[in-house]
């Protein structure tokens, strides 16, 4: 079944539309249910799918982890496995709440109260699957197989009571508690968020740098203290120190005035030394306990309760600021815990939206950032401010809002993280991570320094947190709604916040109220393991048979939000980790470096490139990047349409090519056993070489590597196309029913056969139509309903892989010889030298003619040393070596250009070679050093490390007239192909041009017509107008061709494709 139209040139347009009929086969006949059901029975393979959101349109990075899953999703099914592929769609929290206030216009503080919670919430409801569509068409269009009509929903009852119960489960360990901390808060959305969101929006950002006099009492000097957050100042309760740091005190010439500063960080501050007078130096421990007076006196009145002193800090350093550090404990994390054990209080004069109380009369309900301003020139009026200016720092930013965040002391409820930390430690020594280091590199660096987690919201649209409370302070923490219905005594349709808030629970005299808080939404996402399946309240077997997951994957800013969340969940209530494989990939940017963004336009939609080149281009262009290694990729459309035409189209070309010849002879690989063919060397090379793909692949994708294990197939279609067809061909061509001919024939069988199996997880388009093309209908119904290929070692011959490896490293430094030089191919040459190992020269003997065919050489001469017309020269490489040897950089340069031949030859063939400099050994490896080789005039030579090669480029007269032959031939063929004409067709050819063109067709005049199947030619005395003008060499020529009447319709004694020297696919 050939589901594909032809192919245009390149492919641009042409592959897309071929894919949406792949699309409609597989729905017409149901291949992704049957995938599902050829594996009932067979082992289970557990895969959780991240939920997204379905509030905005898919981007790139949902395109790209969805091909990563896809693509492992459907290996493990080709290699036996029951995979079932649930979605699942996130639903709740910030990111459904800020899109339904910006439409509704809630933007002031208590807008939504006055809206009504439940209006609200219902609004939230409408909106959550408002792209859910275009998610679905994206998703289907990129080929990835998952199951939409069984999805789970965050917002679903039963996924919300299997939250209450993991949260009753955190509660009954004594692992949920109720506290006042300093988290980072979104002013914007008036809630906390948890310090693994805090570190997802990291910005450069500006802001005020200020030192500020702090005055002290009964002391005649004041302490310069730095900070970047002015607003905070108002707040400033205590100073830190450093107490084994040195500390001085300083007199200003000019003013007189005394200062008192970390020692360490007096340069920093005072650049001419000449402008004061150091009076002291003396340990920080001598400041401890001293008073000060603050720079503002709104809260005076707290000096008798501890305010005002300057405490011992153990993390102040000299490494930035002034060695002081001023201390508002409700809005920093380390000045919290200081200012808590020194008995100091705190003042948080805020309200959830950042805006100052009527505690602070100045600046009542004036926004931090924007009181900035106004608060540095009310310090400057009051002669406080040593110095004012800017710096460009890192800064983090609400990951949904993108406004600043801040620390911000909150009463909120919270997982004792922190008590758990061995069990996550443990989970995590239990997780197969790709790429590893990020196993105790980003993720296991992250929660050794776990923090417990603030999971309450004081939002509206998330699973209420399942707390209900008495007056006096006791609690009943609920597990289940019919636990909720028999202590409230109410049905319970539905546990979002407007249908529960109101339900009192009465129990022994004493009235319970729910507190007014929600889950942090990333909370219910590492619940999912659980709240999927509605454990534990069904599906209980469901659930234990898929925990842990075999295979998750989403990007690396996920080692912080869903790995982390389901691996704190996970330990904490079954000491297991949640997921026993995953891949992190990374980050797709911009083609310039910078975010994607919508508003600067400045990358091309997803469906636009789908539409242009295809999901399979897509795909493997992602796939064989540094993307799936955790790295950042800058994605281009260029790149894509790389992947297309290098590697896509010259694959569909190659089935083309087996099609055409194939029904031409009537080719029937059933009638071909293989123990009847005799396989030529290039046969069992590219036989070799595709087990060991199918190795390489089983190896990658059994360790989840996928760069390793697409990266040989891509390798592999190069070697398929640009060597093996393109070297066969011709005995594909070959009329008589030869055992040569049906060995290619069936040869190439085997491998596309084999191979687009192999392809089939990564580009399952152009699987499957290479897979209908071969079968027609005689094998499985689609590709995908095969068994991943078996390895078939008896067909891997390494030393014949090794060897023709040989042969094209060579081939490929002739070629780029010719191509630096300018010396076309189909200009040939008379001598080739190549200089090597012997027993790597000895194995290519076999290859000599092969070689001088494809360099278009008449003789090729080997060498196991330099021979005397090559001079080699060594130079340092100096940013390699210049670590190495540092300083002897000069003597070790003199050294290496006095090197033996022998020495040069031991770095040649990449060994190492010891140099001895004043009796010191320096190893001198390969990659040390840069050799290159000079000749004399009429040769070129480069080399490779292993071999080296010489070009001798002098040219004859014969050589000039056989490359003139050569040139009528690709001017003929080339108006053969532009005339569309059939490969059968003869043609009668008349030619005008120099003698010497004339000449050199007479003399190569049966070698002319065999290559281009001219039946007659003439030779004029001037230029036709129906004929086109060429450069023949440096001489015009006009040629006219026309198909051979006589000709037309028969059968041709010889079959060939019309190719060319400088071809770069056959």
């Amino acid at each position: 079944m050939n589901m594909f139209t032809d192919t245009d040139k390149d492919g641009k347009g042409s592959f897309a539309k071929k894919e949406e009929n792949i699309l409609n086969f597989w729905k017409t006949n149901d291949i992704f249910k049957k995938s599902l059901e050829n594996r009932l029975g067979k082992p289970l393979y557990s895969f959780y799918d991240g939920p997204p959101f379905a509030t905005g349109l898919p981007h790139y990075g949902h395109l790209l982890a969805s091909t990563i899953k896809d693509a492992v999703g459907r290996y493990a099914t080709m290699r036996g496995y029951y995979v079932p592929r649930r979605f699942g769609w996130d639903c709740h929290g910030v990111p459904v709440e800020y899109e339904v206030e910006k439409t509704l216009k809630l933007t002031s503080p208590g807008a939504v109260e006055t809206f009504g919670i439940g209006a609200f919430n219902e609004e939230c409801r409408n909106i959550v699957f408002r792209y859910v569509y275009e998610w679905e068409s994206y998703i289907e269009r990129l080929g990835r197989w998952v199951d939409f009509s069984s999805t789970w929903k965050t917002m679903d009852r039963s996924f919300m009571e299997s939250v209450w119960w993991v949260f009753k489960s955190l509660y009954d360990q004594g692992l949920v508690y109720e506290g006042t901390k300093v988290v980072p808060f979104s002013t914007k959305l008036g809630t906390p968020l948890s310090n693994f969101e805090a570190g997802q929006n990291y910005k450069e950002v500006d802001d005020p740098s200020v030192v500020i006099k702090f005055a002290l009492n009964e002391d005649p000097a004041s302490l310069l203290v730095w900070t970047t957050t002015p607003w905070t100042l108002i707040s400033n309760m205590a100073l830190a120190v450093g107490e084994e740091l040195t500390y001085v005190r300083i007199q200003d010439k000019e003013s007189g005035e005394q200062w008192i500063l970390g020692l360490g960080c007096l340069s920093r501050w005072f650049s001419d030394t000449n402008s004061y007078i150091v009076l002291e130096k003396f340990p920080g421990a001598r400041l401890v306990d001293k008073t000060y007076k603050p720079p503002f006196t709104y809260f005076e009145n707290k000096r008798k309760e501890g305010a005002f002193r300057v405490l011992p800090g153990p993390f102040v350093e000299e490494s930035e600021g002034t060695g002081i550090v001023h201390m508002a404990p409700a809005f920093g994390e380390a000045d919290f815990f200081i200012c808590k054990d020194h008995g100091v209080p705190l003042v948080c004069p805020l309200d959830n939206h950042g805006c100052y109380t009527e505690e602070i009369p100045e600046y009542h309900g004036q926004y931090i950032k924007q009181a900035d301003k106004e608060i540095i020139k009310s310090l400057k009026a009051l002669r406080s401010v040593f110095y004012h200016g800017t710096i460009k720092h890192r800064y983090p930013f609400c990951w949904r809002t993108d406004t600043p965040l801040i620390y911000k002391t909150v009463n909120s409820w919270f997982v004792a993280v922190e008590k758990i930390k061995d069990k996550m430690l443990k989970a995590n020594s239990q997780i197969h991570w790709m790429p590893e280091y990020i196993k105790e590199g980003r993720f296991g660096k992250w929660l050794e320094g776990a923090r417990d987690w603030a999971i309450s919201r004081n939002r509206y649209w998330g699973t209420p947190i399942p707390i209900w409370k008495s007056v006096d302070g006791e609690i009943l923490v609920i597990s289940s709604i019919e636990e909720l219905e028999a202590l409230s005594g109410e049905k319970v349709q539905d546990i979002h916040r407007h249908f529960i808030d109101h339900l009192e629970i009465v129990k022994e005299g004493k009235s319970f109220f729910r507190v007014p808080y929600v889950f942090d939404c990333w909370f219910d996402s590492g619940a999912m393991p659980y709240a999927q399946n509605h454990y534990p309240f069904e599906n209980k077997e469901v659930f234990e048979n898929a925990f842990p997951a075999d295979f998750i994957s989403e990007g690396l800013d996920q080692t912080r939000g869903w790995f982390y969340t389901l691996t704190v969940i996970a330990a904490a209530l079954f000491d297991r980790p949640a997921f026993r494989n995953v891949i992190v990939n990374g980050i797709i940017l911009a083609e310039d470096g910078n975010k994607m963004s919508k508003r600067l336009n400045n990358y091309p939609s997803p469906k636009s490139i789908l539409d242009s080149y295809g999901a399979d281009a897509l795909r493997l262009y992602l796939l064989h990047s540094v993307v799936v290694k955790a790295e950042d990729l800058r994605f281009s459309d260029k790149g894509v349409e790389g992947i297309l035409k290098q590697v896509l189209l010259p694959l569909s070309n190659v089935l083309s090519f087996y099609k055409i010849y194939a029904d031409l002879y009537k080719f029937d690989p059933k009638k071909c056993p293989q123990e009847s063919l005799t396989y030529t060397e290039m046969d069992l090379w590219i036989l070799s070489n595709l087990y060991s793909v199918v190795k390489k692949v089983h190896s990658g994708m059994d360790i989840y590597n996928l760069n390793a294990a697409v990266e040989p197939f891509v390798d592999f279609i190069d070697d398929l196309t640009n060597w093996y067809v393109r070297r066969s061909r011709r005995r594909f061509w070959e009329a008589e029913d030869s055992a040569d001919r049906r060995a290619a024939f069936a040869t190439l069988y085997e491998v596309l056969f084999v191979f687009c199996r192999v392809i089939a997880p990564f580009v399952p388009f152009i699987a499957e139509d290479i897979f209908q093309q071969l079968t027609a209908g005689n094998e499985e119904e689609s590709v995908h309903l095969c068994d991943f290929p078996q390895v078939n070692e008896t067909k891997i011959l390494k030393d014949l892989e090794q060897q023709v490896c040989d042969v094209r490293e060579i081939v490929g430094l002739g070629h780029s010889l010719r191509k630096e030089h300018k010396l076309k191919v189909r200009q040939p040459l008379a001598n080739f030298y190549i200089i090597g190992p012997r027993e790597r020269l000895e194995a290519l003997l076999v290859y000599e003619s092969l070689i001088a065919d494809e360099l278009n050489i008449k003789n090729i001469v080997y060498y196991k040393e330099t021979p005397e017309f090559v001079t080699t020269l060594v130079k340092p490489n100096f940013r390699v070596l210049g670590k190495k040897v540092g300083a002897k950089m000069r003597e070790v340069q003199g050294a290496l250009e006095m090197l033996s031949q022998a020495a040069i030859e031991q770095l040649i063939h990449g060994e190492s070679y010891a140099l001895t400099l004043h009796n010191e050994e320096i190893i001198i490896t390969p990659e040390d050093v840069t050799i290159t080789l000079q000749t004399q005039p009429g040769y070129i030579a480069r080399s490779s490390g292993t071999f080296s090669v010489v070009l001798d480029c002098q040219l004859t007269e014969e050589l000039i007239t056989e490359a003139i032959a050569r040139e009528i031939i690709n001017k003929i063929n080339t108006m053969r192909r532009q005339m569309k004409l059939h490969v059968s067709d003869r043609i009668a050819l008349k030619l005008f041009s120099t003698n010497e063109v004339i000449a050199a067709f007479s003399h190569y005049e049966a070698y002319i017509c065999e290559e281009t199947l001219v039946t007659a030619y003439e030779f004029t005395m001037e230029p036709s107008p129906q004929g086109m003008d060429w450069d023949i060499n440096g001489h015009l020529a006009n040629i006219v061709v026309n198909i051979s009447s006589s000709e037309m319709g028969d059968s041709p004694s010889v079959i060939r494709e019309f190719v060319d020297f400088e071809d770069s696919h056959f």
